[in-house]
């Protein structure tokens, strides 16, 4: 059933101090070392409540003391910052081609991952994956189980039902798989399952460009073609949760029946780009210098942009985003040039649309998707959301 329902909730005083304490500890997640004056500037709230707020935030460990700033009049102020090892929360991205495990601290670093390569995993393989390495990239990290607030999961939408090349007939079974019961041992934690590309949008707007950029378009290049929307500093799923299917629009190419752009900007495309050179995918990531990889870049360059301007002219044209950025599986060189090809045909095509953004690289790259599934938990407990604000009744 669609969710769009008009909310018309109230708050209540308790959740609007839950969220004006997630506002504040973003503000110094973003902007830190900040000072408490500094925290009722950029917030609104007055310099008792944030006082009062950055209080239980100490007590509670999610922020410390940075030392004082000098310079000025009267007693130096104390300037505050994040506690990074406050807690960790576990990122898992499942696609038709890798399964990617990442341990994340409060500032969104990444203190420990795994990635394993395997065409189409099925679900006894992720889980037999996770059980098999997080104790120890736990103790890689020296992070406490107990330090741990969730486990968040991204994986493609119909991820057992798209028909691509090579897919077995038993990987329906993920349309059935409960996703949760992969993750229950070794630890009891709050798992949190998300989109792909959703997952990597939000990721961007946390830790990315999305902290001076509120309105974006993402674009996710992995196994298909993901794209997410964040509007105003939210991310938009639409009236199905389906918002952002821009590998689903179709290519009009001359000379070719109409197909998904998916079919070419994706990891399929960039294999077939590799193979028509003699080269594949371990190519791409283990000899860089290769100088076949030059040829194989510039056709799928010029092939993807080609595929994609068209839709991005749509996409501007609805949206009018402030900037687009594109993430994924592939290095960044191909990230960049695939950008500036896409700038270069946007600028000449679209001079009739009233407004362009700039396609550039996103700031989290190829762990975007598992970064941004980690991310989700810090998002549910510790971190601005409209849905703080709303009744539970309005909630639904």
């Amino acid at each position: 059933m669609a969710s769009d329902q008009i909310r018309l909730s109230g708050t209540n005083l308790e959740r609007a101090a839950d969220h004006n304490q997630r506002v504040t500890l973003h503000a110094i997640r973003v902007n830190g070392p900040l000072t408490r004056i500094d925290l009722a500037r950029i917030t609104g709230l007055t310099p008792p409540a944030i006082a009062n707020i950055t209080k239980r935030l100490m007590a509670d460990g999610l922020i410390e003391d940075a030392g004082q700033r000098r310079g000025g009049r009267g007693q130096p102020a104390t300037r505050l910052v994040i506690n990074r090892s406050a807690c960790y929360a576990i990122g898992v991205n499942i696609d038709r081609d890798h399964i990617t495990l990442v341990v994340v601290d409060f500032a969104g670093a990444v203190v420990a991952g795994i990635t394993q390569d395997i065409a189409f995993p099925m679900p006894a393989d992720v889980q037999a994956l996770y059980r098999g390495s997080i104790r120890r990239l736990l103790d890689e990290a020296g992070v406490e189980p107990a330090r741990l607030v969730g486990l968040g999961v991204a994986k493609p939408d119909d991820f057992g039902l798209v028909d691509l090349p090579g897919r077995p007939a038993d990987f329906a079974c993920w349309e059935t798989a409960d996703i949760a019961d992969l993750f229950r041992g070794p630890f009891e934690l709050p798992i949190f399952v998300e989109n792909d590309a959703a997952a990597a949008a939000m990721g961007e707007q946390q830790l990315g460009h999305g902290q001076t950029c509120s309105s974006f378009f993402y674009i996710l290049v992995s196994s298909g073609l993901g794209g997410g929307l964040v509007v105003d500093g939210a991310y938009f799923r639409g009236a199905n949760g389906r918002s952002g299917e821009i590998g689903f629009m179709l290519a009009r190419r001359e000379g070719q029946a109409p197909h998904p752009v998916q079919d070419l900007v994706s990891l399929s495309g960039v294999r077939r780009a590799l193979g028509a050179v003699g080269l594949t995918e371990a190519d791409l990531r283990g000899n860089p210098d290769d100088p076949r990889l030059a040829s194989a870049m510039a056709a799928w360059v010029e092939g993807a942009a080609e595929e994609l301007c068209d839709p991005l002219i749509a996409v501007n044209c609805l949206i009018n985003p402030a900037a687009i950025f594109v993430g994924g599986r592939l290095p960044g060189r191909w990230v960049d040039a695939l950008a500036d090809r896409l700038n270069q045909l946007l600028q000449r095509r679209g001079a009739h649309v009233p407004a362009l953004s700039l396609v550039q690289r996103a700031w989290l790259a190829e762990d975007a998707p598992a970064v941004g599934a980690a991310i989700l938990p810090f998002s549910h407990f510790l971190l601005p959301a409209a849905r703080v604000l709303w009744t539970a009744d309005a909630q639904g």
